[in-house]
């Protein structure tokens, strides 16, 4: 179900809402000669860190996490289309500010004790509370005491309340279109209070949810058990008994591990130098998946440093980027990228042409703007492969026109630490750290990396770009929550990116095509596996079952 088909099914003003859950696993197991049980191996290179719903926030520990804990609301697997999770019903007000949760009955944690509606208000506090310092923390914002909460005036959330054991309220300052979505993140989890008071020292490494799977045990740096959740709701969820997550494996050796059977999927995908191989092998049909994530990888321009604070420089740079001749570099594991919304995403628009490639046209900007002979400036870009490679050929194509850039390879913490420092970083090449959506919406690809409120110091805003008539626009569009408002409102975001790229702060480069691959012994859901913004690569749960026990 696409997001139009979507909001007109939710009816946000309509004085009783519902949406359907998914509880048709059996069929699908059937049409999918499922069998039910045995081990599922997945390789990753990095330790995922934490498995607190409330401080995670990478690509690794993202789908992790949402095996372990269920939400109020999730995602189908595999689509961006909304269902009911933890809660069986809810209720939104006729002026789109208040939602009434009613849980399934019978809920349990991977434990066996009940879930209620007091832990489903602890989990959203527990992330609002500026002493647990979630980075999910600025999307609740909308929940009425949000600023109360935040600024030490209040010690929890006005507007989220449990009315009974079975039934809790959300109250929000003003409608807002994607409170839903937002309720739908890892970071919305329902947690179990007690666990997080046993394990307050390292809740990190102790999750406890009601997911379809719970933790077992975990070897930092070396292994990660999960083992089917014997309390989740939906009957016969997981297909897998197990799913064990290997640790410390590069990708290349894991793809040699998984050609041996010794490994079912690669959890950081396909390594670029044997892309074309597995490709091409008819051998390897039917085991390689591709994925379109709603990413775009993208240049940014400091607005606030010289000469980038020049229009007609900026500018002058989208045009000088040969995007086609980038995305060739990396094996095709991209599409050439016009806009900063991705295709697929609600809003983007197909008649837009962007900048074409022309130096020519460039030179000519920059002689406009007093730099005849061209500049010196910097750029910084992550040091995992195919960055630097990216960098390298972005320093060769710019240096066409006369930009002479010096390159700063640095670790990912350094450019996220650079990269969000007013005043410190000219240029940067966002690859590694690109733009996935958080949620399927525009509003996610422009209030946290291109509006005011964000550029600020550790903000992702890194070109310091504020246009206050923008984000005044932007706020107009997100109170329109009513299902007769969604045309005209993605029509309101596409000016809103249009003008966006007029001022140019961002070359928008390519959108990202993800490739992994699987043994032969795992059962996949067909469709576009990377489509649920929380599954990146994949999910656990109902996505995949082994064809044998094992």
């Amino acid at each position: 179900m696409q997001r139009r088909e979507f909001l007109k099914a939710m009816g946000l003003a309509a004085a009783a809402t519902t949406m359907s859950a998914s509880l048709t696993e059996a069929a699908f197991a059937a049409t999918m000669k499922i069998k039910p049980g045995g081990r599922m191996v997945v390789t990753y290179k990095s330790d995922p860190g934490t498995l607190d719903p409330a401080i995670g926030y990478n690509w690794q520990n993202w789908p992790m996490m949402r095996a372990l804990f269920s939400r109020l609301v999730t995602y189908e697997p595999g689509t961006t289309k909304l269902i009911l999770d933890a809660a069986e019903s809810y209720h939104v007000s006729d002026d789109g500010t208040e939602y009434t949760f009613k849980l399934r009955p019978g809920l349990k944690f991977g434990d066996g004790s009940a879930l209620t509606a007091a832990d489903v208000v602890f989990s959203i506090n527990r992330v609002v509370d500026p002493a647990t310092a979630s980075p999910g923390q600025s999307f609740f914002s909308p929940i009425s005491g949000y600023d109360d909460f935040v600024n030490g005036k209040a010690k929890q959330l006005a507007g989220v309340k449990a009315l009974d054991a079975q039934t809790v309220q959300f109250k929000i300052d003003k409608p807002n279109v994607v409170f839903l979505q937002v309720l739908a993140m890892n970071f919305a989890s329902i947690v179990s209070a007690k666990a997080v008071a046993e394990h307050s020292k390292d809740v990190a490494h102790h999750p406890m949810g009601s997911g379809p799977f719970r933790m077992t045990s975990w070897k930092p740096g070396n292994e990660v058990v999960f083992e089917k959740n014997p309390h989740y709701f939906i009957p016969g969820i997981p297909y897998l008994d197990e799913v064990r997550f290997t640790l410390g494996i590069d990708s290349l050796t894991a793809y040699f591990k998984l050609l041996r059977g010794e490994v079912d999927l690669l959890g950081d995908g396909v390594p670029g130098s044997q892309l074309a191989l597995v490709k091409h092998n008819p051998k390897y049909r039917g085991m390689l998946v591709e994925g379109h994530p709603l990413e775009t990888s993208y240049i940014t321009m400091n607005t606030q440093i010289k000469p980038f604070d020049d229009v007609r420089v900026r500018r002058a740079i989208n045009m000088a980027i040969d995007k086609p001749a980038i995305v060739r570099a990396i094996n095709g594991r991209g599409k050439p990228a016009n806009q900063i919304l991705p295709p697929g995403m609600p809003g983007y628009d197909p008649k837009y042409k962007g900048y074409a490639y022309d130096p020519a046209a460039a030179m000519k900007l920059l002689a406009e703007a007093g730099h005849a002979g061209g500049f010196e400036t910097e750029l910084y870009a992550m040091n995992s492969d195919p960055n630097p490679r990216i960098a390298q050929a972005i320093q060769a194509q710019l240096s066409k026109i006369g930009v002479k850039l010096k390159l700063h390879i640095l670790s990912q913490a350094q450019v996220i630490a650079i990269a969000g420092t007013p005043g410190k970083a000219p240029m940067v090449w966002s690859g590694g750290l690109a733009w996935v959506d958080d949620f399927p919406d525009p509003s996610d690809f422009y209030g946290p990396i291109l509006g005011s409120g964000s550029a600020v110091k550790g903000g992702w805003n890194w070109a310091f770009y504020k246009n206050p008539k923008l984000d005044k626009l932007a706020a107009e569009a997100d109170g329109m929550y009513k299902a007769d408002e969604h045309e005209k409102r993605l029509a309101l975001y596409r000016e809103i990116f249009s003008d966006v790229m007029h001022d140019a702060p961002w070359v928008p480069v390519f959108n990202q095509v993800d490739y992994t691959m699987h043994s032969k012994n795992i059962e996949g859901r067909p469709g576009n596996v990377f489509a649920d913004p929380g599954v990146y690569p994949f999910t656990y749960s109902r996505m995949f079952s082994v064809k044998a026990q094992g």
